[in-house]
């Protein structure tokens, strides 16, 4: 059983590390000097998509680290 929690949670591991690179940066930069970055704040329905699957992985991801570590040490 371990091993297939591990599998998991490198499988989620490498997906998640894919997934927040592909978002979209969100920093400002100068624009916020002059207002302009509020211009184009909207998010658009691939990009929640893409929000929620990455939610879903890192939670998946936390209770594999948690069911590893008290497999482990408990």
């Amino acid at each position: 059983m371990l091993t297939t929690i591990w599998t998991i949670q490198i499988v989620t591991a490498v997906l998640l590390i894919l997934l927040v690179l592909l978002h979209s940066p969100k920093g400002d930069g100068i624009g916020a000097i002059g207002g302009a970055a509020s211009l184009f704040s909207s998010q658009k329905s691939a990009e929640k998509g893409l929000n929620h699957v990455t939610y879903v992985l890192s939670i998946i991801f936390l209770i594999c680290s948690f069911i590893t570590g008290y497999h482990l040490f408990g």
